[in-house]
């Protein structure tokens, strides 16, 4: 007789399905590119490559694994590894989602929040992209207009400041020590950039939940 398997059990079935097709579907593009060119890669050259980078992504694949699970659920972090952008789309849209809805990711409600708000941003952000690609040659003079540079420079630092507001404003305590540091790392740290946000939130939160430990262990929290 089949099992019927709980909402979580065909959650973590389905993620690592999607997961390993989405890998496969990956790697056989390159593989595509060279059959059909003919072409290969130095493989001396790549493999020295990858030895080299290969240990930073594999440290903060593990960092956001355990950084994304709490903050998204199982399946929105399932979810976010297969579309990515999950730092600066993904999770902004959870985090709302949930907070609206009076939800957290630890429960079955806010895995379900969490997964319908992830996938509604991934269907929205496809549908964004073809509208752009159609477009994307009528409005090339107006988007490169500089009058328009300005805007769309502070279009992440207004997401993520409406968020900020949010959150800081109910854990004041708990964000300065955050706050300080990833100012102090944004502005003094020459190589941390737009590009190092993806790494940089995993250590944010490691720095703060070793905070939040030791407020708590003081009584402060």
């Amino acid at each position: 007789m089949k099992k019927n398997l709980s909402y979580m059990e065909s959650v973590h079935r389905d993620g690592r399905i999607w997961g390993i097709i989405v890998a496969v579907v990956l790697l056989c593009f390159p593989l595509a590119l060279s059959f059909i060119f003919g072409v290969a890669p130095n493989w001396k050259v790549l493999l020295a490559g990858i030895f080299a980078t290969a240990p930073m992504y594999w440290a903060v694949g593990i960092v956001e694994i355990i950084t994304y699970v709490p903050m998204l659920g199982a399946g929105g972090t399932y979810l976010s590894f297969v579309t990515g952008n999950i730092s600066n789309l993904k999770l902004p849209c959870a985090i709302d989602a949930m907070e609206r809805a009076r939800v957290k990711a630890s429960d079955e409600e806010g895995e379900v929040i969490s997964t319908i708000a992830i996938a509604v941003s991934s269907i929205v952000t496809t549908l964004i992209i073809l509208l752009g690609v159609i477009c994307i040659v009528p409005l090339t003079p107006l988007l490169e207009s500089p009058i328009l540079v300005p805007a769309f420079d502070m279009i992440l630092p207004a997401l993520f400041g409406g968020l900020a507001v949010v959150f800081i404003s109910k854990n004041v305590k708990l964000s300065i020590a955050p706050v300080i540091l990833m100012l102090a790392l944004f502005i003094f740290v020459p190589f941390l950039n737009a590009g190092t946000v993806g790494i940089m939130v995993p250590v944010g939160v490691v720095v703060t939940v070793a905070y939040a430990r030791i407020l708590y262990k003081k009584g402060v929290l």
